[in-house]
């Protein structure tokens, strides 16, 4: 099965899981796992940062970040598309008390003039405005890189204008290695950055807040408060030390197969992919094949070996990842002309969608 649903299926490699088993563990709670802290000290100075903390998943650092960075009542901003607002289970608000006002932004990038109006007015009768959240890579909104400058300016306003600033790092890496800039060059435009080690750099389970010794200090109370204190964790980031160590540059792999999957599927007439605005490891494309939805032709593909995400509609995602080869790219693309060719509109419904990971 060549599966292109997300790049968080990847499996550890044999050198990973080498790396696991041979880690050196103790209990991370108590501070004495020295595999998790070299992770944690690794991180914060590739990051330029003063420290960082070890977590479950990208969903609980980023809770882990917000919590951090308010307090009930206050409010944060995000573009509309941003996983934290849509797809973490309402957690702002269930985990901090904390409200999401989710603004429209060009492919998901939040800029000044998106921003310049939105803090409320230091009134009794509105909530404090906050947080900025941006998301780098942009999920759903497209895959799409920020510009340097543009997080630089988002950051020097929202210091102006005393709002804190967080980073939904989710496929962080892919953003360095597209763009360009350095990890720290990024880091330096947040108060804290939420990375995923479970997605591009194809590490088991895992992510990472990085921020100020005094926030991570905060953020480690929150940890434990989310359920996410870990023992002998020491096994899983092994496979994080190992994936910063061989797995950040070969993204450029991924990217360089997104391309050519987005060229190829623009060729095939009922598709309309773009090839230039494929930026990373995500490809978007659209059904206009009469009639046939994402869903439907997921459903289509499936029987062909091939698995792609619905995203709603007539929408579809791939995500490229270290399990894919060029030729499994060779072999969707052909794959979805044959299903485009075929017709589709007869497959039963398997899922709604959207894909969000």
């Amino acid at each position: 099965m060549i599966d292109l649903r997300s790049d968080t299926v990847t499996k550890p490699t044999p050198a990973m899981k080498q790396a696991m088993f041979d880690a050196d563990v103790g209990d991370d709670m108590m501070g004495e796992d020295p595999t998790v802290n070299r992770l944690e000290t690794m991180v914060a100075e590739m990051l330029g940062k003063e420290a960082a903390v070890f977590a479950c998943s990208g969903t609980q650092s980023n809770q882990m970040g917000v919590r951090v960075n308010c307090v009930p009542g206050d409010e944060l901003l995000i573009n509309d598309t941003g996983h934290i607002g849509i797809f973490e289970a309402g957690g702002p608000a269930v985990l901090s008390g904390v409200t999401v006002r989710q603004l429209g932004a060009p492919k998901g990038m939040l800029s000044i003039d998106d921003l310049i109006w939105q803090p409320r007015v230091s009134d009794q009768h509105f909530c404090r405005t906050r947080l900025v959240c941006l998301e780098n890579t942009t999920n759903i909104a497209g895959g799409f890189v920020y510009p340097l400058e543009q997080m630089q300016q988002v950051a020097g306003w929202a210091a102006d204008n005393d709002l804190r600033m967080h980073l939904d790092g989710a496929r962080f890496f892919n953003a360095v290695v597209a763009a360009g800039y350095s990890a720290a060059e990024m880091a330096a435009c947040f108060d804290t950055i939420s990375i995923c080690f479970s997605k591009g750099l194809g590490c088991p389970m895992g992510s990472v807040l990085v921020g100020t010794a005094k926030d991570m200090q905060l953020a480690r109370r929150v940890r434990k408060m989310l359920g996410g204190a870990l023992r002998q964790s020491g096994i899983v980031a092994a496979a994080a030390i190992y994936a910063l160590k061989n797995n950040v540059d070969r993204l450029q792999q991924d990217h360089d197969n997104a391309t050519l999957l987005a060229t190829k599927l623009a060729a095939i007439d009922g598709i309309d992919a773009c090839p230039d605005a494929t930026e990373s490891n995500l490809v978007f494309f659209e059904i206009n094949a009469e009639p046939g939805t994402a869903v439907q032709l997921a459903a289509a593909l499936k029987e062909r070996g091939v698995r792609m995400g619905p995203m709603g509609g007539q929408r579809m995602r791939a995500a490229t990842h270290l399990d894919i080869s060029e030729q499994d790219i060779l072999t969707a693309a052909d794959a979805v002309r044959t299903c485009v060719e075929k017709g589709f509109a007869d497959q039963e419904l398997v899922g709604s969608g959207p894909y969000s990971k």
